[in-house]
């Protein structure tokens, strides 16, 4: 039997991606799937992707920055897969910034969707989950991604999103100790350098300041990685499929890195 069969996942951010990655993932090991994203078109292809393994899948178009949408998420997402036994916030946003040319503009933009949007998903999901311990005891698995970025790694994008993804490790302790009489876990996964749409926009700025290739900055990057080679979305969602799974039950209020070895943790 799949070892997520029957469980019920909504994903942020899950039109491109590590979320894509874990929407599939997540179908793949038996999970119905949400796949939420602001842009539905992309939302949409990815739960269509989900179906095709014989899933129920359904797209929702979610502004995880906005709390109203937030809970308009969870809800739709209850209404029509029935419950929620996991969630997935992995919905986040930067910018490639050195310290002294952020904005406040950018500060807001990021911590507005990285950090608000983490603990509101979190907290909207948690109040279903309670409520599901309530009545059968099962109560849920919360997965936050976080970054070695909010572990000091000096390579983050910049200074503002590494202070939101620390601040998403350190809610994801507190978060822990606070729902576990809920049997609810909270996990954080941490990647390092990884490989998806949006490392690829930040790329060409990094390469073109330091006047390389791509190639040759990602070149660079793989060659200070232990293991010698980047994430890939997939190593990411493995994490998060084994952290939704029962082999999981007693795990709660760690942030895991999957890094290739890059930074302690």
């Amino acid at each position: 039997m799949p070892i997520l069969q029957d469980q019920v996942a909504l994903v942020t951010g899950a039109g491109a991606g590590i979320g894509r990655a874990t929407a599939l993932a997540m179908a793949e090991a038996g999970a119905h799937v949400a796949a939420a994203d602001i842009d539905f078109a992309a939302a949409q292809r990815t739960a269509d992707q989900a179906a095709g393994n014989a899933r129920r899948a359904i797209a929702i178009e979610a502004d995880c920055g906005d709390v109203r949408s937030i809970d308009a998420m969870v809800a739709r997402a209850v209404a029509e897969l029935g419950r929620l036994d996991v969630i997935v916030n992995n919905a986040g946003v930067t910018r490639y910034a050195q310290i002294m040319d952020l904005t406040e503009a950018d500060w807001d933009r990021i911590h507005r969707v990285n950090a608000k949007g983490v603990f509101f998903c979190l907290q909207r999901a948690a109040r279903e989950m309670i409520g599901q311990h309530q009545a059968d005891g099962r109560g849920g698995r919360i997965i936050n991604i976080a970054s070695i970025s909010g572990r000091g790694y000096p390579g983050a994008s910049n200074a503002a999103y590494a202070a939101s993804k620390g601040a998403v490790i350190s809610l994801t302790w507190m978060a822990a100790q606070q729902l576990g009489p809920h049997n609810i876990n909270v996990n954080a996964i941490c990647p390092g350098v990884t490989r998806t749409e949006l490392g690829a926009r930040n790329a060409i700025e990094r390469a073109a300041e330091r006047g390389v290739t791509v190639a040759e900055l990602q070149a660079a990057q793989e060659a200070t990685i232990p293991i010698r080679r980047a994430n890939t979305p997939e190593d990411i969602a493995a994490m998060a499929v084994f952290l939704a799974s029962p082999g999981a039950r007693n795990i709660t209020g760690q942030a895991y890195n999957v890094d290739g070895g890059l930074v302690p943790s």
